[in-house]
């Protein structure tokens, strides 16, 4: 893991019912290990369901609605993946606006998995290089992404990334970007 340090850092994860749970617990727990503050940016108030797969996993709490969330309290965004939470996070323009306002003012976002589905409402990814979930790759392309297969992609602020397996790679490369914002 690297060296980096992101004391004094809060990075927002925006995510809602339906995400792959490892995409947000493996990366939430490195970056508290790294001394980040994460707060949980959903939809709703409450609580959201995680999936292992196709099967329910745990719970997670909320720590404020994405309406009620301003960009300027965050350092950076942390989007995870599974399929129904960014399909869900894309049809809602405040989780889009939300996504934008980072890609405006340069903060730096992580995606994996299905998560730069939302990247692509939001309009941030003409122009860049980027991975996903191979079903994005159509998707991406057609928004003006470079798609390519590999574990982990970092392209200025935004870091891309796979599917669970390449988790270790994600977490140190968004460690990266968040520590140099």
């Amino acid at each position: 893991m690297t060296e980096q340090t992101l004391t004094n850092k809060t990075i927002a994860v925006l995510a809602t019912d339906g995400f792959e749970q490892i995409e947000l617990t493996k990366p939430v727990k490195a970056l508290k290990a790294a001394g980040a503050k994460v707060v949980v940016v959903s939809l709703e108030a409450g609580e959201i369901q995680g999936f292992n797969h196709h099967d329910k996993g745990d719970m997670t709490p909320v720590d404020i609605k994405v309406g009620d969330a301003d960009v300027e309290d965050y350092d950076g965004l942390l989007l995870p993946g599974g399929v129904i939470s960014p399909d869900a996070l894309r049809l809602d323009d405040a989780a889009v606006a939300f996504v934008k306002a980072f890609g405006e003012v340069g903060k730096p976002i992580a995606a994996i998995c299905h998560g730069p589905w939302t990247l692509i409402d939001a309009g941030l990814v003409k122009g860049r290089r980027m991975t996903s979930w191979p079903s994005l790759k159509t998707d991406l392309t057609n928004a003006g992404a470079e798609w390519v297969d590999e574990a982990s992609v970092t392209d200025g602020g935004l870091v891309t990334s796979r599917n669970p397996d390449d988790i270790p790679a994600f977490c140190e490369a968004a460690i990266k970007a968040y520590a140099a914002a």
